[in-house]
Order: structure tokens, then sequence, then C-alpha cells
């Protein structure tokens, strides 16, 4: 079951999602699979967990991230021992692929609309996933020589130079 976010207003996100079996929430939005992302660094009981391979991972993640983390590897960017940069913080991208890329010994920073001089954070980092909801937020001379850059933003920007608009 995949429940589809942001819901309307009146409509308690949390309740929703908590009342997604655990094994049925594609999205790993239930509070039991996110917990699981948390706290499951390296083990599962006494079995050690393969952050290589996601589907050894027994419990659900959010597809956006695992998407980002299968480009990455298809792209044969190394992400053990890089610096990461997360734009965003929302329980459906930016918190989970920032675990996951812990989870792949990646040194992650979480910007947001409070961290102070963004611009000099994402600058330093080799891989830049941006899942902001703002178009145009991270500029071309924010990023350092090399850095490889995800955008997972879905934004409407006007252009006068279509039909459309």
């Amino acid at each position: 079951i995949l429940v589809q976010l942001p819901l309307p207003v009146g409509i308690n996100e949390a309740n929703v999602t908590s009342a997604v079996h655990p094994d049925k929430d594609v999205d790993g939005l239930h509070p039991s699979n996110a917990a699981r992302l948390v706290v499951t660094s390296t083990h599962a009981g006494d079995k050690k967990l393969d952050w290589t391979d996601m589907a050894s991972i027994p419990f659900h993640v959010a597809c956006t991230p695992q998407g980002c983390i299968e480009l990455l590897d298809r792209s044969g960017v190394e992400i053990s021992g890089k610096r990461a940069a997360i734009i965003g913080r929302s329980n459906l991208v930016g918190m989970p692929v920032s675990l996951l890329l812990l989870h792949r010994n990646a040194t992650i920073t979480i910007v947001h609309s409070r961290t102070p001089d963004a611009e000099k954070v994402v600058r330093e980092c080799d891989i830049v996933i941006a899942a902001v909801g703002r178009a145009g937020m991270v500029k071309a001379d924010w990023l350092k020589d090399g850095a490889t850059v995800i955008d997972v933003g879905i934004n409407s920007v006007d252009d006068a130079s279509t039909k459309k608009g």
C-alpha cells in the first residue's frame, strides 16, 4: 500500500500512515519501518545487514531514496567515505536517503531552511541530493567540481517561451 502524500487538509498524516500494516507499507512511512531504518545501522538480530543489497533488507524503505542509491551505484559513484549533502528533511525522501547513505558509510549533512550558509555546506560535498520542493534552489556555483548531483524535486516552473507557459 502506498499512501499518496501530501494528504488533503484535515486528514492526519500520522494516523493514516500508522494504519497501514508495516509489511504492506511500501514507502516505509509506518513508524516501525522508519524506526528500523534509524536503529538498524549494521545488524538485525544477529544477522548483519548488507546495505549494498536492498533486496536483503527485511523491511520497507521508500522507493525514491532507494532509487537515489541505485542511481549512484549504477553510475559507479563511490559512496563510502564521501561527503554527502541532502537538501530537505522530509520523511519520504530527505531523512531516509540520509540514513541509506549513512549505512553505506558516507558522511552526511542534512541541509534545510534553517541551515546557515547552506551554499558553503553544499560546496564541500561529493554527493548532493536535492529533495527540497523548491525549484532552482541549488545553483551551479554551489557545486564543487566532480560532484554528483541528484535532483529529486518535482516543481512547476513558468516558461514564457512555450505555448503552455
